[in-house]
């Protein structure tokens, strides 16, 4: 397999970052609904916003497509008038980041669910160091801020590890991600893993 990034990698890892950054605008407002739950609810959801990178990594399989997938989704949400301005693009750089290391540390070669499991954690544990430099974290007592980063870390494994991994099987299964890589049995015995 051709490590480097072609420009149709690129093009599709963009294009499915678009669509995941008007999903990430619609998921706004659900945000918003669930944090009237209290206990922070919200932040079991939050692994929404981690998805892009997993999912694009999963379909495309290259070093640098989960920061780009990321970085693009998170313009994608701003251009879309997301209700969080520019400190989306903040928050996307650094999720992306954390699930780019985490792949770069299995050497872009495991694709199963554990292993976007741990992306989805590492995006979690990137957007919590955000939020610290925010300021508002460190307002919270211990208890509330322990559950809120436990919701916020499940969500994250949940929703950008586990659902991503299975919404590819999904369209692995169909076939559509031909188009992008020819599929092998050890391609579809690797998403196992």
């Amino acid at each position: 397999m051709n490590k480097g990034l072609k420009l149709s990698d690129i093009l599709v890892t963009i294009i499915i970052s678009l669509i995941f950054g008007l999903i990430y605008k619609l998921w706004g407002p659900l945000y918003g609904v669930v944090s009237t739950v209290g206990l922070h609810a919200e932040q079991l959801i939050y692994g929404m916003w981690f998805i892009a990178a997993t999912v694009a990594f999963l379909i495309v399989r290259k070093p640098g497509v989960a920061l780009l997938a990321e970085v693009a989704a998170a313009h994608g949400e701003f251009i879309f008038g997301g209700e969080w301005g520019v400190t989306t693009l903040i928050f996307g750089l650094g999720q992306g980041l954390a699930a780019e290391l985490i792949f770069m540390a299995f050497g872009y070669k495991r694709f199963g669910v554990w292993v976007v499991s741990l992306a989805g954690l590492a995006s979690a544990l990137a957007s919590i160091i955000i939020d610290y430099f925010y300021g508002y974290v460190e307002d919270l007592a211990l208890w509330n801020l322990g559950l809120m980063f436990g919701a916020r870390i499940l969500g994250g494994i949940l929703i950008a590890g586990v659902f991503a991994h299975f919404i590819v099987i999904a369209l692995e299964k169909t076939g559509v991600t031909n188009l992008v890589r020819p599929i092998s049995k050890d391609d579809y015995q690797a998403l196992d893993q």
